[in-house]
């Protein structure tokens, strides 16, 4: 292999299926355990050898431009927007930066940026590499196949055979986990047109016996959604917690811990009497109250939980207040800078940025 290598990050839109937090950032920056989400995959890019990374998006915000100027400093990557005029699908891309993806010859990787995994992309590299193929997909194994496309392999062979878009009976549990690697070589597969790598390019790859499948270690979610959003931060707690991640609260030095899986920024300010626990991130600057009680969620920048507030599989906007005595439960999103007032329960809400809420919710609704 000669040349750099590369990858594309397909990030598509305004990320409207994880609205209200979408409000105020684009998707890629929203944090996922105190960090943009684009940057663990960036740093695992990086770390795989990775020189040069396009974003392939539908619009250019000035704020992503600004952060991701910085990241190529730190990091010493080159960082590209590929900006489609119209949506171009999962491959359309692909064509569109042709001339970075296809300057040498060193293989690139693909990724969607909605997906949380131990991205292990240096593994990835190597197997592509030693079977030869043109292209190698990751996929997981998921106990209920029939909602997903399965991938079939040749017997005795890492070769995909076929594919079963969700299939009634069982026929496997292998999925496309939206991580790949190829040669430059697909590119003459793919025009620059809206065309969808899944259904178009991959099984006349397959016809050619091109295309290989990697079996992902350990766990994956697609976070683009609130309720998917907090299953994906659990599961990564468990793994932070199960490869003894530095990043994960000591409960000997924080007695407020209980049951482990929580992240703390070091700027927040947590009283002593509260319970945080299982499966929480605080993030920086946060205050939670005196017998604040929070359950498998997640507290953005700035927020504030009041005294005996009781937060459960719940996502706490940026700068937002919630105050005492108050229940926020069952996938209840708050965006930038809501105040929930005293003694209310809230289930279930998504919350627009810059509300205020003075009444009970105790159906799901979106408050505008």
């Amino acid at each position: 292999m000669s040349g750099q290598l590369k990858a594309l990050i397909l990030v598509g839109g305004f990320g409207t299926r994880l609205r209200p937090l979408t409000l105020t950032l684009p998707k890629p920056l929203v944090e996922f355990a105190n960090k943009p989400m684009i940057l663990h995959q960036i740093e695992a890019l990086v770390k795989a050898g990775v020189k040069h990374i396009v974003l392939a998006v539908n619009y250019r915000p000035e704020v992503m431009v600004a952060l991701l100027s910085k990241v190529e400093e730190q990091y010493d990557v080159k960082i590209t927007f590929s900006v489609e005029t119209e949506p171009l699908g999962t491959a359309g891309p692909l064509a569109l930066a042709k001339e970075i993806l296809g300057k040498d010859d060193a293989p690139f990787f693909v990724l969607n940026s909605d997906v949380t995994c131990t991205y292990p992309f240096e593994e990835l590299r190597d197997f592509h590499i030693a079977h030869g193929g043109e292209g190698t997909i990751m996929v997981t194994k998921v106990e209920d196949p029939s909602k997903y496309g399965v991938v079939l392999q040749v017997p005795g062979s890492s070769a995909i055979d076929r594919f079963v878009e969700k299939p009634k009976d069982f026929v496997g549990n292998r999925i496309n986990a939206g991580i790949y690697i190829f040669n430059p070589s697909i590119l003459n597969r793919i025009e620059p047109k809206p065309t969808s790598i899944e259904s178009e390019i991959f099984p006349a790859m397959v016809v050619d016996r091109q295309l290989h499948t990697f079996d992902l270690p350990g766990f994956w979610m697609d976070i683009g959604q609130p309720k998917d959003y907090l299953i994906g931060t659990c599961l990564y707690l468990s793994h932070l917690t199960a490869v003894k991640s530095p990043l994960i609260a000591d409960p000997a030095k924080n007695p407020f811990v209980f049951k482990g899986n929580v992240i703390i920024d070091p700027t927040a300010e947590v009283d002593p009497t509260a319970v945080i626990g299982p499966n929480v991130v605080v993030g920086p600057g946060v205050k939670v109250g005196a017998g604040a009680r929070l359950q498998r969620c997640v507290i953005m920048e700035n927020a504030r939980i009041k005294d005996y507030a009781w937060v459960q599989s719940s996502i706490v906007g940026w700068n937002s207040t919630v105050g005492r005595w108050t229940r926020l439960d069952n996938t209840t999103v708050l965006g930038d800078d809501v105040n929930v007032k005293d003694e209310l329960t809230i289930n279930g809400a998504s919350v627009l940025p810059h509300k205020s809420l003075s009444a009970n919710i105790y159906e799901p609704a979106i408050v505008m």
